[in-house]
């Protein structure tokens, strides 16, 4: 385990219902969760990610981003890797095993997270848009191929690598939850046993708990 040290994790103070649950801070609090590891939040809303000494931490006026005694990272992938690499609980010692586990966590970005969040982002903010339906129809064929890809991966393996739970797993499953929300998990019910098997976790449900109790109670602002 890492020594004792500050920890920070940006988060936003409100997102929209949809949003709730899938804020990509959230990737970040579940690996110091498994990691057993302490961290504070610092808060900002929808006007603050705009501001200048927000946009010098992350360029693109999102969240998260982690600060600690060693470095100051944005891009949720960066930093569960960053995280990952100071922690047995989330990468293997193993050389061989650890580049194999970095491969898989870029896949889950890469070549898994692009497709699913191109239907997500379709569905959710042009759905009713006349050109939606047929957009979606060839949106999903190139999810599934994808989808099919891992699934014949996953066959008779509990996890990605190693035969254990790692960091490739935190992220992977973190973009397969989107595809629930579009019945993916109707057409891979092996896939659907993956991720149910990574997010049963103790340290999802506390890292889930801790984004949700922050939008609880929390105003809707102006403009939304």
């Amino acid at each position: 385990m890492m020594e004792d040290r500050m920890r920070e994790v940006t988060a936003y103070t409100w997102v929209p219902d949809f949003a709730q649950g899938f804020v990509k801070d959230l990737r970040v609090r579940w690996a110091l969760e498994e990691a057993g590891l302490p961290y504070t939040e610092r808060l900002i809303d929808h006007q603050q990610k705009l501001m200048p000494d927000h946009l010098a931490r992350q360029p693109f006026a999102q969240v998260p981003v982690y600060r600690d005694d060693r470095a100051e990272l944005f891009e949720s992938g960066a930093i569960v890797l960053h995280i990952a690499g100071g922690s047995p609980a989330l990468m293997p010692e193993d050389a061989a095993a650890r580049a194999r586990v970095m491969s898989w966590a870029f896949a889950a970005l890469n070549s898994v997270e692009p497709s699913v969040a191109n239907v997500m982002g379709t569905r959710l903010f042009h759905g009713e848009a006349p050109w939606a339906a047929g957009y979606l129809e060839s949106a999903r064929a190139m999810m599934d191929a994808r989808l099919k890809q891992l699934s014949r991966w996953l066959k008779g393996r509990n996890y990605l690598e190693a035969e254990r739970f790692t960091a490739a797993d935190l992220l992977m499953a973190s973009v397969l939850r989107e595809i629930e929300r579009d019945g993916g998990f109707d057409r891979f019910p092996d896939l659907a046993a993956y991720c149910e098997r990574c997010v049963s976790r103790p340290a999802f449900k506390r890292a889930l708990e801790a984004q949700l109790s922050v939008f609880a109670g929390a105003e809707v602002p102006a403009g939304f």
